[in-house]
């Protein structure tokens, strides 16, 4: 029986890398924000405007909980997980976390093409956009340097960047 946490500050790869490797390793893959999306019907968006923070994190926690009981499971986190509860010390508990770590520029340049699917970022760009990064992975660094397994994921610009991270995280894992 396996199971693998994957963290990390949105667009470190975390759904990229963890559904080639799940495939690679032969492990069901579970994005935690669309088992919860579709759990609730509803996006992450909605639930957060409902129910807010609190009420997203308290549902997030307890789909958390849910996934963490399935065997062989490779489970892609939201960026915030690993930062309320016990979250971060139940993933140790219960199997082998891997903080994907990007730096807060190579983050920017990422989250800057896709910013409008994130309603966090809408509507911040250039400096201030980095600004907010900066601000939240300071923040969360604690947390997210908690996992067993801190893992440079800096180079993915393509199919080749990605197999290679599979490739090196199928050895230390």
């Amino acid at each position: 029986m396996k199971r693998i946490f994957l963290t990390g500050y949105m667009g470190a790869g975390k759904t990229t890398v963890g559904r080639s490797l799940a495939a690679e390793l032969h492990l069901s893959f579970i994005d935690l924000d669309l088992y919860i999306e579709g759990r609730f019907h509803k996006e992450i968006r909605q639930i957060f405007a409902e129910k807010g923070e609190e009420g997203f994190r308290d549902i997030e926690r307890r789909m958390l909980h849910e996934v963490a009981e399935f065997e062989d499971v490779l489970v892609s986190t939201g960026g915030g997980t690993p930062c309320f509860f016990d979250n971060a010390a139940f993933m140790n508990a219960q199997g082998t976390t891997v903080y994907l770590k990007v730096s807060v520029d190579e983050l920017a340049a990422r989250l800057e093409t896709c910013k409008q699917t994130r309603p966090v970022l809408q509507n911040r760009s250039g400096e201030e956009l980095k600004q907010f990064i900066a601000a939240n992975l300071q923040a969360r660094e604690p947390f997210y340097r908690q996992a067993r397994i801190i893992f440079d994921a800096e180079q993915m610009d393509g199919p080749e960047d990605v197999q290679r991270i599979i490739e090196q995280l199928k050895e230390i894992i």
